[in-house]
């Protein structure tokens, strides 16, 4: 497990350069800067060796020129940008239909899933990226391909792009843009109702809907010790201001907000009991719910369940408490701009 950007580098670049057959990855940034840059030379690279090179990136997240990644292709590489951009009368809803997902596949056996982008970007943050071992990365290269091949075919509309697989003890939850089937959120849902004694919630973006926010709240009434950790400042200052709106209302629910102080918090995981995982791409949020492509693995597995509770205790290191008073306090144009931002939500 990665908690920076700058240490899974080290390990992807590592992993990349040592790749004997093919490579496979699928990333909402990949940017032109310092890292973009350094991962495109050995992707080029890769593909001078002669071996299977594909890239699908986000043509939102990733605003480069198709030219940016001539070294990929020129050499026998493909690149793909997923559902560029179009000019509509919904113009912002169908644009906001994206790919978030953030998937490494290399020689068929390794994998990096998680939430960190390939930018420098976001090189100081706090992320949360698992490398595995073994036939697992097989699955996750079909879904790739499968995007790969229906990027600009509206596929997600197919019922095999939002079910979920399974995989020895893993669960891959797959979620698709839709306004009234939201997998992620309804699993979500599911697993804090079942909630015996604990739940800990990391993410970067905290706006859950009022189904969420109630299952919250009648778990804390049962007794169940619920954590949430938020960055006290993300990189989305709009977003920061609508959750702040629903904040004191979850603190008096008996829910503890412990605010990352740091650098942004960026990381996408749920512990529930302290023995069972939910980790991945999707934010805790109505635009990922709603708007994104995403992918959450859940688990149970012993070894990855410690380094996610490590992971956990060590945020809250760099963690201070949601202070109420303050927060009851606020200036009055704070709560207008909460207020003002609610028929925004999705968007956000």
């Amino acid at each position: 497990l990665f908690d920076t950007p700058k240490e899974w580098f080290v390990k992807l670049y590592e992993d990349i350069s040592n790749a004997k057959t093919s490579i496979y990855i699928e990333t909402y940034r990949f940017n032109n800067d310092e890292m973009g840059r350094r991962f495109l030379s050995l992707l080029s690279k890769k593909c001078k060796e002669k071996l299977t090179v594909k890239l699908l990136v986000d043509a939102w997240g990733t605003n480069v020129d198709e030219t940016f990644f001539n070294p990929i292709t020129k050499h026998g590489g493909e690149v793909v940008f997923f559902e560029k951009i179009k000019f509509s009368w919904d113009f912002f809803s169908a644009n906001h239909q994206r790919s978030h997902r953030k998937i490494v596949v290399i020689d068929d056996f390794i994998s990096h899933v998680g939430s960190a982008n390939i930018t420098a970007y976001s090189a100081d943050w706090r992320e949360s990226i698992v490398r595995m071992e073994g036939n697992l990365s097989l699955t996750f290269k079909k879904i790739i391909l499968g995007y790969i091949k229906n990027a600009e075919n509206q596929f997600y509309k197919k019922q095999q792009y939002k079910r979920n697989i399974k995989f020895n003890d893993f669960l891959i939850i797959q979620d698709i843009p839709s306004i009234y089937r939201q997998k992620v959120k309804v699993h979500y849902e599911r697993i804090i109702r079942r909630a015996k004694t604990e739940i800990s919630i990391v993410t970067p973006y905290f706006l859950p809907g009022y189904k969420l926010r109630r299952r919250l709240i009648i778990a804390a009434k049962k007794g169940v010790k619920i954590n949430v950790f938020i960055p006290f400042n993300s990189d989305v200052s709009l977003a920061d201001s609508l959750r702040d709106k629903y904040l004191g209302i979850l603190h008096r629910a008996g829910i503890k907000i412990w605010l990352y102080q740091p650098h942004n918090l960026h990381a996408k995981i749920i512990m529930i009991d302290k023995e069972k995982f939910v980790f991945g791409s999707s934010n805790f949020d109505y635009r990922s719910f709603r708007y994104m492509h995403e992918i959450m693995i859940q688990g149970k597995d012993p070894v990855l369940c410690n380094l996610f509770n490590s992971f956990i205790d060590n945020t809250l290191k760099d963690c201070i408490p949601f202070n109420f008073e303050i927060w009851k306090n606020r200036s009055n144009f704070s709560k207008i701009i909460g207020w003002l931002l609610v028929p925004f939500r999705h968007l956000l």
